[in-house]
């Protein structure tokens, strides 16, 4: 391997320095990767800064999705150094991101990863305030309202943690059966009989029973396309605890085909979990074909998981590929087979969103709520709706 020319001589301390800055921004970059780059950049050379951006990207990246984030650290680390700075300044975004406003936000998780363990030579110190806590929100509650999107690396681990502490409380659905029940609704003749036999026949004490109450199938159907990505990753810590804290949970993915992943997320480390789940789904961060992958469900997995009054739950943000084809006569197939059908959208966090893309039309009109997933708040709503509060829906539906 030839060495590098002279005047290149901190390239590589360079190169690794801006590793150690994806990595911390949450990409996978490892040393393998580093030592790879540095060995593809003989061959590109670093005359035309594109030979550089692309080289790096092709080594450091291996899913489409972090392409947005490579390009924000590159322009960071090799161009504008101040651009950290200048978002470490910027006050934290609570609630929804307005359009044209998420640059921002990235540039801020991009710049904590770089400067979190050393002070830029140019930048003046940060004087200390404190607030009235009597006057402002608490963490917490700005948590709750802040964007997934717009969270840094502390920020998303606090939500994640929130999300596995939140439960799900389904109502109960009355089944055919019945039960014995001291006070019970109907008086049962078998029982009160048999009770009678035991005393001879002198008095017959009466016995009462009451249906059977059982909680129904929850099927969650996650997309998993690149623009859900984010989303998506957050709802499944919010499912993992779900899954591990009652039975009869199923979850599936969707982009490009569909995959089974409930087995996966049944392991109690959510860690351990969410990377057997990254290794059995092949079409994360892919494109989307609703319209097909809702015509495999139906097909294969619809009559074994729709029984018994089930209410599924469409992660989704409704882009399809496939321009909506076939997708108004699945989404109607699948809302016959189950019991309710709740349809949560990230992109409602928008005040001005509007259901133009066809994919869109073509689901609204068989889904019984409409719903937000794009912070903790929303999902707080969404086990509040499962739970039988209807008011939350009427709000964010109307």
């Amino acid at each position: 391997m030839n060495a590098l020319p002279a005047r290149h001589a901190r390239l590589a301390e360079n190169v690794m320095h801006f590793g150690r800055l994806l990595r911390a921004a949450g990409l996978p970059v490892g040393p393998d990767r580093v030592l790879d780059a540095l060995a593809a950049l003989q061959y590109s050379g670093i005359e035309r800064r594109d030979d550089l951006y692309w080289t790096l990207a092709a080594v450091f990246l291996d899913r489409h999705e972090g392409l947005t984030l490579f390009d924000e650290a590159f322009r960071l680390f090799w161009r504008d150094p101040e651009l950290g700075v200048r978002a470490l300044r910027l006050p934290p975004v609570a609630g929804r991101i307005p359009p044209g406003e998420r640059e921002p936000q990235i540039s801020r998780r991009l710049a904590q990863a770089l400067f979190q363990n050393r002070q830029h030579p140019g930048a003046a110190p940060l004087e200390q305030v404190t607030f009235d806590a009597s006057l402002t929100f608490s963490n917490r509650e700005s948590l709750r309202a802040m964007d997934f999107e717009s969270m840094s690396t502390e920020e998303l681990a606090a939500a994640r943690a929130a999300l596995a502490r939140l439960k799900l409380k389904l109502p109960g659905l009355r089944t055919r059966r019945y039960a014995p029940r001291p006070r019970g609704e109907r008086i049962d003749p078998r029982a009160s009989l048999r009770a009678s036999l035991r005393l001879y026949g002198a008095t017959i004490p009466l016995k009462r029973r009451s249906p059977v109450r059982r909680v129904p199938p929850l099927v969650v159907l996650c997309d998993v396309s690149g623009s859900m990505s984010r989303y998506t990753r957050m709802f499944l810590h919010f499912l993992h605890a779900a899954v591990n804290d009652r039975d009869r949970v199923h979850a599936l993915t969707f982009g490009t085909r569909l995959t089974s992943i409930t087995r996966h997320l049944q392991y109690r480390d959510p860690d351990v979990a969410l990377a057997r789940v990254s290794r059995a789904v092949k079409d994360w961060s892919g494109g989307t074909r609703i319209g097909s992958c809702l015509k495999e469900f139906n097909t294969r997995w619809s009559r074994r998981l729709l029984a018994q009054g089930a209410i599924v739950l469409l992660v989704s943000d409704g882009l399809d590929c496939d321009a909506a084809a076939d997708l108004t006569q699945q989404m109607e197939r699948l809302r016959k087979s189950c019991r309710r059908l709740i349809w949560l959208n990230p992109l409602l966090r928008y005040d001005a969103f509007e259901p133009r893309p066809a994919g869109i039309q073509a689901m609204l009109p068989y889904v019984d709520e409409f719903l937000p997933a794009h912070n903790v708040e929303s999902l707080e709503d969404l086990a509040r709706v499962l739970a039988g509060d209807d008011r939350i829906a009427t709000d964010k539906s109307g």
